[in-house]
């Protein structure tokens, strides 16, 4: 809809803000956010305007949705009439990479400032197809499911891209609606190739745009596509560097990629930021991602003080999945990593949290109980997974409740190493190894806290298979470079294949 050179004409370099602006906010203002340009109709009169808009939107891009959110409202201020600045804050609580992706507390909110968009109205098509796709997540929300809603938010922004082949958000957004939407058990990416290629060849043209890195890095955090985000990776941080997302993202990649160096500078970064912000969400996440670089790299006294700092962070809102999973992961991470069993028993399952956050802590004290021996112990966590399990399912959460599923066979295969049942242990665990690598991890976890295929290859091993147990080591580090665990295993079965290798007469 709008040539290059227009758009070129009104790149926003967002280093700063007005000391009005300033005033609105209750914090200092990110002051690097990369370059946006969403051209809008509003009060073409009042440069602020556009300047705030644009800088709300490159806020969206890093996922700073509080912030975001005030930079809407002060649009909105100036401009009572400006029915994109009531889009942009109803963007603000539609979390699309999150979990949830819709908060219950604020859908209610969101769906009035789309309707309050769509009541001022705006002689611009462009922008109505904005305003009207956004619609339909919130539109009927108690009533329709959200994958449906989620659906048509898709289809609608194909559309606008399709009939805004130049507008740059237009793609950009339409990219990141395929990636909320890609399916977890699709190997093939499907959506994560589309939205690449619909990303890369404008990261050529527009790269200090913030949002095109940050979603190229998501359509490539697998083990197929992630060589292909690596320049993204090394780019996003340094073009907005004021946001803490922006730091933490590249780690999505050097996880991927076992750069382990990388990815503790890029969360050490992130969590410093997002701890000047009070952004403690962000700052959790940052911190779980850390601990598992730490873990990785054999830095266990590192590893260490993230547990006590997180010890020492109060009044945690648990039943916030980003908070309740990064709090619970990292003391799990850093007990069974270590294989300190009974570190793993004292796991205490958090109050209030999400069911799927309680899992992963029932899970490490299961999965101890099975390690040491305890196998009817072990079994009442188990137990306690299967009902997680149901839950879940029931809920209509098929994506956890199957990585439920997987957290209960491997305690259960454990437990029946334990009892000597060595052909029910090999192929409880195979059977959920095979289904984990089949289903991709959400964003809000580096993986796994032990790869199924990575204990295959430890259960391999106890059962004096060194032969098998290599090459499921070999095939967890395909999945997994660089992981600790599986390179150790990879060495010892490696040693008891060929034990006078190197010898000297």
């Amino acid at each position: 809809m709008h040539t290059k050179s227009r758009i070129l004409l009104a790149l926003v370099f967002l280093f700063s803000r007005p000391s009005t602006a300033q005033e609105a906010h209750d914090h200092k203002a990110p002051e690097k956010l990369g370059e946006v340009s969403f051209l809008i109709s509003c009060d073409p009169t009042n440069p602020f305007v556009q300047q705030e808009f644009n800088r709300g939107v490159a806020l969206l891009h890093s996922f700073a949705y509080t912030a975001a959110e005030k930079s809407f409202q002060a649009v909105a201020e100036r401009d009572p009439h400006c029915a994109m600045a009531h889009w942009g804050i109803a963007m603000t609580h539609y979390h699309q990479l999150w979990e949830p992706a819709l908060s219950p507390a604020t859908v209610s909110l969101a769906a009035q400032e789309i309707q309050r968009a769509q009541q001022i109205g705006t002689d611009s098509q462009r922008e109505r197809a904005f305003i009207n796709a956004l619609a339909f997540i919130f539109q009927d929300a108690s009533s329709v499911p959200y994958r449906t809603r989620a659906l048509n938010y898709e289809h609608a922004m194909s559309d606008l891209a399709a009939q805004n082949k130049n507008d740059v958000e237009a793609q950009v957004f339409y990219a990141l609606a395929l990636l909320a939407n890609l399916a977890p058990t699709d190997k093939t990416h499907q959506n994560q190739k589309q939205a690449f290629d619909l990303l890369e060849p404008l990261y050529r043209t527009y790269p200090q745009h913030p949002g095109i890195p940050h979603y190229i890095i998501h359509a490539c955090d697998n083990a197929e596509l992630a060589t292909r985000g690596l320049p993204a990776a090394r780019a996003y941080a340094k073009i907005a560097p004021s946001a803490p997302h922006a730091l933490h993202m590249p780690s999505h990649i050097f996880t991927r990629l076992g750069l382990w160096d990388d990815s503790i500078a890029s969360n050490i970064a992130a969590r410093s930021a997002a701890h000047q912000q009070g952004d403690t969400g962000e700052e959790l996440h940052a911190m779980d991602y850390l601990e598992y670089a730490y873990l990785q790299s054999g830095r266990d006294q590192d590893a260490a003080q993230v547990v006590q700092q997180l010890k020492e962070m109060s009044t945690l809102n648990a039943k916030d999945f980003k908070t309740g999973y990064a709090s619970t992961a990292i003391p799990v991470r850093y007990a069974v990593e270590r294989r300190q069993w009974a570190e793993a028993i004292n796991i205490v399952p958090p109050a209030a949290a999400p069911p799927q956050v309680v899992a992963v802590a029932v899970w490490a004290r299961g999965l101890g109980f099975a390690r040491t021996g305890h196998t009817a112990e072990a079994r009442k966590e188990t137990d306690k997974l299967s009902l997680i399990q149901e839950q879940l399912r029931s809920s209509g959460n098929d994506y956890w409740a199957t990585q439920v599923r997987i957290m209960m066979r491997e305690v259960l295969a454990w437990s029946a190493q334990s009892d000597k049942k060595a052909e029910e242990a090999t192929t409880l665990m195979r059977e959920t190894a095979d289904e984990e690598d089949g289903i991709e991890k959400l964003p809000v976890t580096p993986g796994p806290i032990v790869p199924a295929r990575e204990q295959l290859g430890e259960l391999l091993l106890e059962l004096n298979h060194p032969d098998l147990a290599s090459k499921e080591f070999q095939t967890a580090l395909a999945n997994a470079p660089g992981r600790r665990g599986a390179l150790q295993g990879a060495v010892h079965a490696t040693q008891a294949l060929y034990p006078t290798a190197g010898a000297t007469n």
